[in-house]
C-alpha cells in the first residue's frame, strides 16, 4: 500500500496540504520519472502576484525544470516500491497483450497511447508484450515491424523502465538483463 505523506505548510496565516515531499521520486504525465526538488513559490510567480505553491521537479532521464502548482490537475503519482517492482516483474509472465488488432495505423496509435496514458506499470507491460508478438509476427513473415508500433513500445519501454531503474536503484541500461534474470529468459 503507498502511502502518502501529508505535509502542512504555514504561510500568511493559512494551511497549505499536499502530498509530496522534496526528494520524493514521482511519475509527472509522460515525462516518467521526475525528483521534486523543492517546494516553493517560483520568482516568475511572485513577479506575476501569484501567491501559489509549486513542486519544482527535475525529470531524471533529462536535463530540465518544470514547476507544477502543487494543486494540478495533472497526473502525478509516486513511483512503485523496489518491493513492488520486484513483485511485478514476477508477474511480467502471467500480464497478457492487449487485444489490439487492425492494420489501421491510427487506431493503433490511439489504442497505443491510451495504454500509455493510464501511466501504470501492468498496462505498460501489456503494450510491450503486444508490440513485441506483433513485430515477432511480422518478422516470421518476412515483414518489417510497423514504425507505429516499434515507437510506442520504445515510449512503453522507457518510462517503465525508468520507474523501475529508480525504484531499484540500478541504471536504466541495467533493466532489461535484471528482468530477464528475474523471470528467466
Amino acid at each position: 500500500m503507498l502511502l502518502f505523506c501529508v505535509i502542512m505548510y504555514e504561510a500568511q496565516n493559512r494551511s497549505v496540504f499536499y502530498m509530496y515531499n522534496i526528494n520524493d521520486f514521482i511519475i509527472y504525465g509522460s515525462t516518467g520519472v521526475c525528483k521534486i526538488e523543492d517546494i516553493c513559490t517560483p520568482d516568475f510567480a511572485k513577479e506575476l502576484g501569484i501567491d501559489k505553491l509549486y513542486y519544482k521537479i527535475s525529470p531524471v532521464y533529462r536535463s530540465e525544470t518544470i514547476y507544477i502548482p502543487i494543486d494540478t490537475k495533472n497526473y502525478m503519482r509516486p513511483i512503485v516500491t523496489k518491493e513492488e517492482a520486484e513483485d511485478l516483474i514476477s508477474k511480467m509472465p502471467q500480464i497478457k497483450e492487449s487485444d489490439f488488432e487492425g492494420k489501421d495505423h491510427r487506431a493503433l496509435a490511439e489504442k497505443y497511447k491510451l495504454s500509455i496514458k493510464t501511466h501504470e506499470c501492468e498496462d505498460l507491460i501489456s503494450l510491450i508484450k503486444t508490440v513485441y508478438f506483433r513485430s515477432q509476427d511480422m518478422i516470421s513473415q518476412g515483414k518489417k515491424p510497423g514504425q507505429t508500433d516499434m515507437q510506442y513500445m520504445k515510449q512503453a519501454e522507457d518510462l517503465l523502465y525508468g520507474e523501475l531503474a529508480v525504484a531499484l536503484e540500478i541504471s536504466i541500461k541495467e533493466v532489461r538483463k535484471y528482468i530477464e534474470n528475474k523471470i528467466g529468459k
